[in-house]
């Protein structure tokens, strides 16, 4: 048989693999990816790939600090912090969420942290008579960036191994991610700020309102009662019975203020005792990451091949440190390890272990065999045409619905075409694709949320309320990573 037969069978075997992993969820994604790389093995008589044990150890001792963390209440302290500032700034609040979705997702190195604030997000712009779309669909899509800027990510931890050996670690990775991504972040804002009508004005919500599915909120009721008969009549009702929103939000009096509400209508995210604590001690572990990577003479070195010293990797580090971090708020927190482990922090950290195990298993196994025949033609076109990566990366984040699977997937290959590391750097972002499809969590939690109905998704697959924001802060993302990257060294 010719070996493009051959290729063309086996490339079908491995998108095989995806699209059903994709179907099954969850752990089916990295099973599916096993699979993959056994009928490489078996039918097709392909060496296996190298295993990707640094890759997923490092998710492994990450979730189970993270775990430790949210067990004895650290995430908590972290969203309340998050809702603080955030309803800080209510009129900014397009502005200040998707920042700080960003920042809290690259602090926790995991955008799971995001659907606490997904409520808080959504009653500080309804509260307000704001348009909820523009806040909770900008902040979606800024949290995904902060997994390309955290040391502590899966995706990062897949994305380092892989650039061992080019001069690129997690300095020179951060120096690129963090500024491309909050250029991206204030890009998002300044056009989401323009989208949709304002809520006083939008027909779905009003429509609502007639339907009394939701109330209006106190800083509308003013400006609302003079609307059509059924639309004043539900202010009417509102203003007459002082009864709560629609998410429980007090409406006050007709005449109340937009720009100011009450002090006692500020969410509070309750924080179990110790929980601060628990949060500056995976912190200081995150910070200590950093240092190391920083100055990689902090780092123990050790004779090499040749009989060179060289510092241990930064693979060993994160496991060490975030390994040592989950004790330590074990102790210090007394949690019990039972707890722990029933964390939904591990739950999904887990998940994301073997979704990475699988496909970057099979990834490598069909790259390191066809080298010759499919990967160099490959590589050529995307070193000629270098944006192509940032295509490739945005499509496939978006079908696989995995930072880590699609990192292990096409990183390689661009790597193998010679590409330079600081520009793969600059495309990596592009893995905010996402959100391509309305298939995570956080877009299905914040449309169901939004009871005013701005935020919401259409018939077509790909085009919904976190398409634009997506759109916008993919090319701002890359586009200032690129000029980032002339200026960071190697």
């Amino acid at each position: 048989m010719e070996t493009w037969v051959l290729v063309t069978l086996q490339a079908a075997v491995v998108i095989g693999a995806i699209i059903m992993g994709v179907r099954t969820g969850g752990l089916g994604l990295g099973l599916w990816g096993v699979v993959g790389t056994a009928v490489l093995v078996f039918a097709f008589h392909l060496p296996p790939g190298a295993i990707p044990i640094d890759a997923f150890f490092i998710i492994i001792a990450v979730i189970t600090a993270s775990s430790a963390m949210q067990a004895a209440g650290g995430i908590d302290y972290l969203v309340s912090i998050a809702s603080k500032i955030i309803q800080a700034s209510p009129k900014r609040l397009t502005y200040v969420a998707p920042i700080v979705a960003f920042v809290f997702t690259v602090l926790a190195g995991t955008s799971n942290i995001y659907f606490a604030l997904i409520p808080i997000i959504y009653e500080t712009a309804y509260r307000n008579g704001q348009r909820p779309e523009r806040a909770l669909a900008s902040s979606t899509v800024t949290s995904a960036l902060g997994i390309t800027a955290s040391p502590v990510s899966a995706a990062m931890a897949a994305y380092l191994v892989l650039m061992d050996g080019t001069g690129y670690g997690l300095p020179q990775i951060l120096l690129i991610t963090i500024p491309a991504s909050i250029v991206a972040c204030i890009a998002t804002s300044v056009v989401q700020q323009r989208i949709g009508k304002e809520l006083r004005n939008d027909p779905v919500f009003l429509k609502r309102v007639e339907e009394k599915q939701v109330e209006v909120p106190a800083a509308l009721q003013g400006q609302l009662a003079g609307a059509g008969a059924g639309v004043g009549a539900a202010v009417g009702a509102t203003g007459s019975t002082g009864s709560t929103g629609a998410s429980g939000a007090g409406v006050g009096s007709a005449d109340a203020t937009p720009a100011k509400p009450a002090k006692a209508d500020r969410i509070e995210h309750p924080v179990p005792p110790g929980g601060a604590t628990a949060a500056w001690i995976f912190l200081s572990g995150t910070f200590l990451i950093v240092l190391f990577g920083l100055f990689s003479g902090l780092r123990p070195s050790f004779p090499n091949e040749d009989g060179e010293l060289v510092p241990i990797g930064m693979s060993t580090v994160i496991e060490m440190v975030m390994f040592t971090v989950a004790l330590v708020i074990i102790l210090v927190r007394r949690v019990k390890p039972s707890v722990v482990v029933e964390q939904p922090l591990l739950r999904a950290g887990f998940v994301a272990a073997v979704a990475l195990f699988g496909i970057a298993w099979m990834a490598d196994t069909f790259i390191s065999a066809n080298e010759e025949t499919i990967i160099a033609p490959l590589g050529d076109l995307i070193e000629q045409n270098p944006i192509l990566l940032a295509v490739a990366l945005f499509i496939v984040a978006g079908l696989t619905t995995s930072q880590s699977a699609t990192t292990n997937t096409l990183i390689p290959i661009a790597l193998a075409a010679g590409l330079a590391p600081g520009v793969i750097t600059a495309m990596w972002p592009s893995l905010v694709g996402v959100w391509l499809f309305p298939a995570n969590g956080s877009q299905i939690a914040a449309v169901e949320t939004d009871l005013t109905g701005s935020t919401k998704l259409t018939q077509v697959p790909i085009w919904h309320s976190f398409t634009i924001p997506m759109l916008v802060s993919w090319v701002a993302v890359v586009g200032a990573g690129l000029l980032m990257q002339l200026i960071v060294p190697a």
